[in-house]
């Protein structure tokens, strides 16, 4: 009866690990059927391509607002200051005709200075973050407006736009399909397996209930053949898109500083008990100001992305940008309450969202009625999280 129990709990833990995964292959599955069902395809390399530029400063902000939402607040100045910090890279491009290696580090700075006046007043004088962020909202909305002067400015020369809209050359030589793809995409296979199975050998080390194989086999080899299916859309198409190199670098950087290192692990601590964690020795206060300030830098690296991929700086740019962020990281299975969400989940979260634009835009849903669905997913996903806890 023990041991039925165990597993019953064992996999209760893993479902909110594993549903997502699975609720973006269901979702994947019913928009590729429904389109067939119309004459269309939907897993075609043009619409998997565009799903990774049109949605890359969604996951980029979404890495961000884990953070932040993990050590207990909320930032929702962040379409704003991707919007301010585009048009701040505009202007020192087209303007100023500064190069690229230039304007790219000096918008970061900018960012990351915003995140840290934003982080100052919540972290040290302990001003509710929703207040703080709101007026920072305000705030770039209108500093984007003067400093555009109500103007779009573009376009931009290739080698900013390559940032957004280049591809990873094939060094191979090989041409279609495209070699150096395929390389990758077999060695990030490999690397899945390895950590899947270093993980395993970790919980044995540690006399953790290993997960049932059936579980990690299943997970595993759909990720896997996933993973397999795009490389070789991606491969027969033009490769690698480089706002996917960007995204996959930031996805393992931030993956490994949540699980591996103390500081990481110190914000989920903040965030779940603040007062046991500054009680056990942790600077919460610095803590904090780190999470809002990396948001301001990951806020102008989206803005970047986004002015790049429209190869002009728009007033009305990053309009929503936050609740598409603050949506991918609760539907990837992060606690509204803050001390717990994982870098992956987040990742699954953000392309649940761009899956789900992608395919009621091609089957020709309303905007309104997109809005709707979206929000009724967030708010399943808020319930189900909810309904965890109770439990």
């Amino acid at each position: 009866m023990a041991e039925k129990s165990n597993m019953g709990s064992l996999l209760g833990g893993r479902l909110r690990e594993n549903g997502m995964l699975l609720a973006l292959v269901a979702i994947v599955v019913f928009f590729d059927v429904m389109l067939k069902v119309n004459g269309k395809d939907f897993l075609i390399p043009q619409n998997i391509t565009n799903l990774f530029l049109q949605n890359g400063h969604v996951i980029i902000l979404a890495l961000g607002m884990l953070l932040v939402i993990v050590s207990g607040h909320i930032d929702l100045s962040v379409g704003s200051v991707a919007a301010f910090t585009g048009a701040v890279a505009a202007w020192m491009t087209v303007t100023l005709k500064l190069p690229f290696y230039v304007v790219i580090p000096a918008v970061l700075l900018v960012g990351a200075a915003i995140g840290a006046a934003q982080g100052y007043w919540v972290a040290f004088w302990r001003i509710p973050s929703f207040i703080v962020t709101l007026a920072g909202m305000m705030v770039f909305r209108g500093a984007t407006l003067w400093l555009l002067g109500g103007q779009n400015i573009g376009p931009f020369p290739p080698e900013f736009q390559a940032l957004a809209n280049g591809f990873v050359p094939d060094l191979l030589g090989i041409g279609k399909p495209h070699g150096l793809t395929l390389l990758v995409i077999a060695l990030a296979i490999g690397v899945q397996f390895w950590a899947g199975f270093r993980a395993r050998a970790r919980d044995a080390e540690f006399g953790l209930a290993p997960e049932p194989p059936a579980l990690f086999w299943g997970r595993n080899l759909i990720v896997a053949g996933a993973t397999a299916f795009v490389g070789w859309q991606l491969a027969n198409f033009r490769g690698l898109p480089d706002v996917m190199v960007v995204l996959t670098v930031l996805t393992v950087l931030y993956a490994f500083f949540t699980e591996n290192t103390t500081t990481g692990r110190r914000i989920y601590a903040v965030g779940g008990n603040e007062k046991a964690a500054k009680l056990s020795g942790i600077r919460t206060d610095r803590l904090v100001f780190l999470c809002f300030v990396n948001m301001g830098a990951l806020a102008a690296l989206a803005g970047m992305v986004v002015t790049a991929r429209l190869n002009s700086a728009t007033p009305k740019a990053g309009t929503g940008f936050e609740l598409d962020a603050i949506a991918s990281v609760f539907i990837g299975g992060a606690s509204m309450t803050g001390g717990s969400g994982k870098i992956v989940g987040v990742v699954v979260g953000a392309l649940i969202m761009g899956v789900m634009n992608m395919g009621m835009s091609i089957l020709g849903v309303g905007i309104e009625y997109q809005q709707m669905i979206k929000g009724m997913v967030l708010l399943i996903a808020v319930i189900f999280d909810v309904y965890n806890k109770s439990k």
